[in-house]
């Protein structure tokens, strides 16, 4: 049975909770609006917790060990990106007028997309000021959101399914080597590196994942990844491999101290290579609402897509102040919608509240650093290897039957796969020249931007319309 479309009141506000009492006008409340009981909405909300937890904390994990965070450092990290995505979130699901925020079951958190460019920057900046010239990099690609958001419909043409589906592809092939490296141990360093007692820790981690999802039924299936983290970790405490350092010593409750890794620093090949990201990452969000207005039968127009990525830009802009990193969609958590048909806004925004009080108790946050790093690798193969999936059935869909687009996917992830494969390749070229090529995720992104341009657009009478965007 078709649903009733929403009048401007359900656009604006919630629907009353149900009641014995409920009215006749009552019915024509929409799903996206509805108050659900208590009984209904902690667990749809917790259901989205576990889908996207694991996400939101693998992009400061990576970075602090990159940049040498010790264990308190590693838990203002985690816990300033729990914060910024609670407050992302709640924008996005209850919003502000018609400023921001598209008012659908929208889960905002920090993105796995820029975990490789900024790697990169961290790379090239001197030790001390990688995290400044990231931050810095991410509010000007905060402001570029602002900025392009309004327009940005006119140039979905140029990222199609082909571009983005490389792009989703890079993401999970070039961060692999994190994972394999947690699972030797973490640290490349140490006398121990590769030990057997790290790869038995590693390879227990990613069976019990796998069990848990073969056998596992509902919501023990959803949150295989967790169980398998909490499996692994108890495993290695009997053998003394987890460190309970930083939970003994972060604070109760406490806020992230604004700048407390230091003032951004505007590096002109960092902001570059991060405003490319920032394009893929609207790109992702737009498809995201595209697929969520399907699934809610509340169809996102050209103003929804506006407050939803005005949302994104607001909070890459404001994250870096907290320690936040670049800000879009989780793509799963359109999944949990789809799969569970709870499509209450409200259900996502106690969600996004559950994420903010984690974040203002950092000793909730320090518990994902008893994490043992093998325990991360075994479950992260899992974690980066589907992100690559999710570019692969991306492309599935982008026409690979034309020869154009096949060379075009071809060159792409080659220019975007040479950076892992040869390191060095770029040693030769001007320093910004290695902070945009050598991140595989920018250099893929950019051969796919001017090959679609090339083979699609130049010079082509009649140009074709890209295939219509979907969540990946």
């Amino acid at each position: 049975m078709a649903l009733p479309a929403p009048g401007p009141a359900s656009a604006e506000g919630p629907c009353p909770t149900p009641s014995s009492s409920t009215a006749p006008s009552q019915a024509v409340c929409h799903p996206v609006d509805e108050k659900l009981p208590a009984s209904r909405l902690v667990p749809a909300a917790l259901q989205h917790i576990a889908a996207m937890y694991a996400g939101v904390v693998t992009p400061p994990l990576i970075i602090g060990q990159a940049v040498g965070l010790d264990a308190a450092g590693m838990t203002r990290l985690i816990a300033a990106s729990l914060l910024i995505a609670g407050l992302a979130t709640i924008l996005q699901t209850l919003g502000v007028r018609n400023l921001a925020g598209n008012r659908l079951p929208f889960v905002n958190a920090a993105s796995s997309a820029g975990i490789a460019p900024m790697l990169a920057i961290a790379e090239t900046s001197v030790p001390g000021h990688q995290l400044p010239a990231i931050y810095g990099a991410v509010m000007v690609a905060g402001v570029f959101c602002l900025a392009v958001g309004p327009f940005f419909g006119r140039l979905l043409r140029f990222f199609p399914p082909l571009v983005t589906g490389v792009v989703i592809t890079l993401i999970g092939v070039t961060l692999m080597p994190v994972p394999v490296s947690w699972a030797q141990g973490g640290d490349k360093t140490a006398a121990d590196f590769g030990a057997m007692k790290h790869l038995a820790l590693a390879g227990f981690t990613l069976v019990v994942v796998l069990l848990f999802q073969r056998f596992g039924r509902g919501f023990l299936k959803q949150i295989a990844l967790l169980l398998g983290l909490f499996t692994g970790t108890l495993a290695a405490i009997p053998f003394g491999m987890a460190d309970f350092t930083a939970l003994r010593e972060a604070p109760v409750a406490a806020l992230p101290a604004p700048f407390a890794f230091g003032a951004p620093e505007f590096q002109p090949a960092a902001i570059l290579s991060l405003c490319i990201v920032m394009l893929v990452l609207m790109t992702e969000s737009s498809a995201g609402m595209l697929a969520l207005g399907e699934i809610c039968d509340r169809p996102s127009d050209g103003k929804t897509i506006t407050r939803g990525l005005r949302t994104d830009g607001i909070a890459t802009l404001l994250g870096p102040v907290f320690g936040g990193f670049p800000t879009s969609a989780f793509a799963q958590n359109v999944g949990v919608v789809s799969l569970t048909r709870v499509r209450s806004r409200y259900v996502v925004a106690v969600a996004g509240g559950a994420l903010l009080v984690l974040g203002a108790f950092p000793v909730l946050g320090a518990v994902v650093s008893l994490v043992p790093m093998p325990v991360l690798g075994g479950a992260g193969i899992v974690l980066f290897g589907s992100i690559a999936v999710s570019g692969i059935r991306t492309l599935s869909e982008a026409g690979l039957d034309d020869s154009s687009n096949i060379i075009l996917v071809a060159v792409a992830l080659g220019a975007g796969i040479i950076p892992l494969a040869a390191p060095t390749f770029y040693a030769g070229f001007p320093a910004w020249a290695q902070t945009v090529l050598g991140s595989g995720i920018s250099a893929g992104a950019l051969v796919a931007v001017l090959l679609n341009l090339f083979f699609h657009h130049l010079g082509t009478r009649s140009r074709q319309t890209a295939p219509a965007l979907k969540s990946s």
